[in-house]
């Protein structure tokens, strides 16, 4: 012990001078990735419940090339955490782990590996050398000891094992999937995802989700969140990504998003590395992944899906490999929108049932399962609880940056004797992606943005400058419409929310019209896009009834009326 740091409780050697809470067995925690230690993270706490007679340490192993954010992690989680090279001081009665690849310290003890994502269904390259392994697959030294237990979702699994690593043979321990019965019982909760990521009802949402490497859907065509946007009306659809952990550890949250910075900035909802996707994945009216495990997970769940990529090292005769035979395509350079909607029109929610069926057996019963194996391997009589229960994920965040600026793109045209506005907005942060635009007597372009746009080459060329998030008074709106004129002598409409549905957009050296909206229609920015079209149009602003069509919204009615008193 010469040179360490001293052990503190809950470990050591008279850690029981220190400890309030009593315990027979010392489990250990071995946390070596981001996404393994989340595995454990999410399953644990419904697994030892109420239970003072299992002390709980994670140790931190910090040799893989994906440790960074594990400490974050367990720290944020609130864990006691003991540094690897401290390990050979703990006596555990059970290791356990959601890496195959922990360098096992000597002992008779049993590891428990579980697995981090479906299956063992990919290559890797392998650590201990310059060749490839099969995921999830612990070393052989470890398996001719007799202590290691692999927790497998499916009996193909454990076929699929012996095939390739005979001496596997009677280490598998079928448990099921807890992440997959967390999904599943989430069901009920999707509305209210969606409203915490800001979806509305009448929008659909797109998940992109990549793994992680070249193969990967990032690693091949890291604009298509970019071109999502660019191609998706705004007002009809959101589009989200989640990103495998071992991309933001590999190469950092700050280089993720300077690559995505035109999709963050067109509202990209970038899931955290952890935890979050599973809501957004709830959520998702439509998926289109690679051959990573959420990929899968969706598929299982019956939501659309298609395939951007599709890694050859992808492990022929998983589900998963059976799931790139059966999906269809994504043509990221055609027509995406389109492509889309006739996934969604095509789609039959039991297409993926037979895949489902050959990742996860017994589904609903993971929890419990992996409690009884849990504690048989630690010597314990199992607590008299009722067996655990996979509960809803929470919540998730907002994840999206607000959009500050927007190509809008307005057509006006008669419908049943009275104008009708069709307006189409699409972020200006990748409005070069999403091809030409038309502008005559009848559709007309423009840029719009916000008063919070931080870029000020946008705002000076902008035609139209709407204010964010305040409700002022008639004459603080009008004052501000004025100021702003006067700042942006490149801008030909200032727009102004007064209260509710109502809005106040002042023109350079022209009236100042209200505009009112009826129903659901309230967005300033939509109320601002209907009165620059209507002038651009040469229709009267006074006393004007208009109909609106944004997306796949009910057509509405916005009523305009020009102030006599500030024009």
């Amino acid at each position: 012990m010469t040179g360490r740091t001293p052990l503190r409780v809950p470990v050591g050697q008279d850690a029981h001078r220190w400890s309030t809470f009593p315990g027979e067995r010392t489990l250990v925690v071995a946390a070596r990735t981001v996404t393994s230690t989340v595995r454990v993270l999410e399953a644990l706490p419904a697994l030892l419940r109420g239970d003072h007679r299992v002390t709980v340490v994670f140790a931190h192993d910090p040799t893989s090339a994906f440790d960074s954010g594990v400490l974050g992690l367990l720290h944020d989680a609130g864990c006691r955490v003991l540094p690897w090279e401290q390990l050979d001081d703990v006596a555990p009665d059970l290791i356990l782990s959601a890496s195959e690849n922990i360098d096992v310290p000597e002992g008779d003890c049993p590891v428990l590996v579980l697995p981090h994502g479906v299956g063992f269904q990919k290559f890797v390259p392998d650590s201990r050398g310059p060749g490839e392994r099969l995921s999830g697959v612990v070393p052989d030294a470890l398996l001719e000891s007799g202590r290691a237990w692999l927790a497998i979702s499916h009996p193909s699994q454990e076929e699929q094992l012996l095939a390739t690593h005979p001496k596997i043979a009677g280490r598998t321990l079928l448990v099921g999937d807890p992440c997959f019965d967390e999904l599943t019982n989430s069901a009920p909760m999707r509305s209210a995802y969606r409203e915490a990521l800001g979806v509305a009802e009448h929008q659909r949402l797109v998940m992109v989700s990549s793994t992680w490497g070249p193969t990967s859907l990032l690693g091949t065509q890291p604009d298509l969140p970019a071109r999502l946007l660019a191609q998706l009306p705004y007002d009809s659809y959101r589009v989200g990504a989640i990103v495998h952990p071992n991309v933001w550890a590999a190469h950092g949250s700050w280089t993720l998003r300077t690559l995505q910075a035109a999709a963050l900035d067109s509202g990209l909802l970038l899931m955290p590395a952890v935890h979050a996707w599973r809501p957004a994945l709830v959520a998702a009216d439509v998926l289109i992944g690679d051959h990573g495990s959420v990929s899968l997970y969706g598929a299982a769940l019956g939501t659309p899906l298609l395939l951007a990529a599709f890694g050859a090292d992808a492990v022929p005769g998983t589900a998963a490999h059976a799931l790139g035979d059966l999906a269809p395509r994504l043509d990221a350079r055609g027509d995406l929108r389109t492509r889309i909607e006739d996934v969604v029109r095509e789609h039959e929610p039991e297409r993926y049932a037979e895949v489902a069926a050959r990742a996860f057996a017994e589904p609903g019963n993971a929890l419990a399962q992996l409690r009884t194996a849990l504690y048989r391997l630690l010597g314990l009589t199992e607590p008299a609880s009722e067996p655990p229960y996979p509960l809803a994920v929470p919540r998730p965040e907002p994840a999206a940056t607000p959009v500050t600026a927007w190509r809008v793109t307005t057509d006006v045209h008669d419908e049943d004797g009275g104008p009708t506005v069709t307006v189409t907005r699409v972020p200006a942060a990748v409005a070069g992606s999403g091809g030409s635009v038309v502008d005559d007597s009848t559709s007309f372009a423009h840029l719009m943005c916000t008063d919070d746009e931080r870029d000020g080459r946008v705002s000076a060329s902008a035609s139209v400058i709407v204010r964010r998030g305040a409700e002022s008074t008639t004459p603080g709106a009008l004052r501000w419409v004025r100021e702003t004129l006067d700042r942006l002598p490149g801008s030909l409409l200032a727009v102004s929310d007064v209260r509710g549905r109502t809005c106040l957009a002042g023109f350079r050296d022209g009236p100042v019209v209200e505009a009112s909206g009826t129903g659901a229609l309230g967005d300033p920015q939509l109320l601002a896009a209907v009165v620059y079209a209507c002038f651009r149009a040469g229709l009267p602003l006074d006393d004007r009834a208009v109909t609106v069509r944004t997306g796949d919204r009910p057509a509405e009615d916005v009523v305009l009326r020009v102030r006599p008193d500030a024009r």
